[in-house]
């Protein structure tokens, strides 16, 4: 019996392809950048159960956010804090799927090791749709978000973004596939992630915010779901500073 499980973001952090000419300060941003994540399509419905549930009239709700695993960071902003700010009533509205509700909402630290053997915590929030997977990460580094365009590649478009200055790159996804029977893993081509980086203030003075949106049929995700999210959920994230 084989179930495919899709689509995990590629982590390109973990080994800087530019070498030791890279900052250290934009290698943490790299991991921030294309941070590893699974969303499970095949087990939906086993995802809804975790986290999601039924009222006492049996309707189903969207999913709640579980931050039990992994929350505590010693940073200023919590994971806690960024899957509230993510999983909103109306992002199934901001998706442009608005009969579909959060399956699981989960936030967690993820954790980066430079190649000196630095490790930097920083916090993330994952929301899952039917459509939809969506990331929301925090990162305190001081490295310019408008510097980023030199390290992410040639799809990256510099623009700004409620008047601070954010960078728009797609990375590809690889899928999972899990043989259940024989206990393997197998990887393929995935879909197509869309990120928008923006820095925390107007001054790009350092730290930024990081939505990434990506489809569970492997289609390319719209960007404007995406700039419909991050416009209505960055203002909403502590930390952010109007522009």
């Amino acid at each position: 019996m084989v179930d495919e499980f899709a689509d995990t973001k590629q982590n390109m952090g973990s080994e800087p392809a530019t070498g030791a000419g890279k900052p250290e300060k934009s290698v943490d941003t790299g991991a921030q950048v294309i941070a590893a994540i699974v969303v499970v399509v095949g087990l939906a419905g086993a995802l809804w159960v975790l986290g999601g549930g039924r009222d006492a009239a049996g309707d189903t709700k969207p999913a709640v956010c579980d931050t039990t695993h992994g929350a505590t960071s010693p940073r200023h902003i919590s994971a806690a804090q960024l899957c509230t700010a993510l999983n909103r009533s109306d992002l199934p509205t901001l998706l442009g799927t608005p009969d579909e509700q959060a399956i699981s909402a989960s936030g967690n630290v993820s954790t980066f090791t430079s190649a000196d053997g630095t490790k930097t915590s920083s916090p993330e929030a994952d929301v899952d749709l039917k459509t939809y997977s969506l990331e929301l990460t925090a990162s305190d580094d001081d490295f310019p978000v408008s510097e980023l365009a030199d390290f992410l590649g040639g799809t990256v478009q510099k623009r700004s973004f409620l008047g601070h200055p954010a960078v728009l790159y797609s990375d590809h996804t690889t899928a999972l596939r899990f043989n259940l029977g024989g206990g393997k893993v197998h990887t393929g081509p995935g879909g197509i992630a869309r990120t928008l980086i923006v820095a925390k203030d107007a001054k790009d003075g350092g730290g930024s915010f990081e939505v990434s949106i990506w489809r569970q049929d492997f289609a390319t995700p719209d960007d404007a779901a995406l700039f419909r999210v991050a416009e209505k959920v960055l203002p909403t994230v502590p930390g952010w500073t109007a522009g």
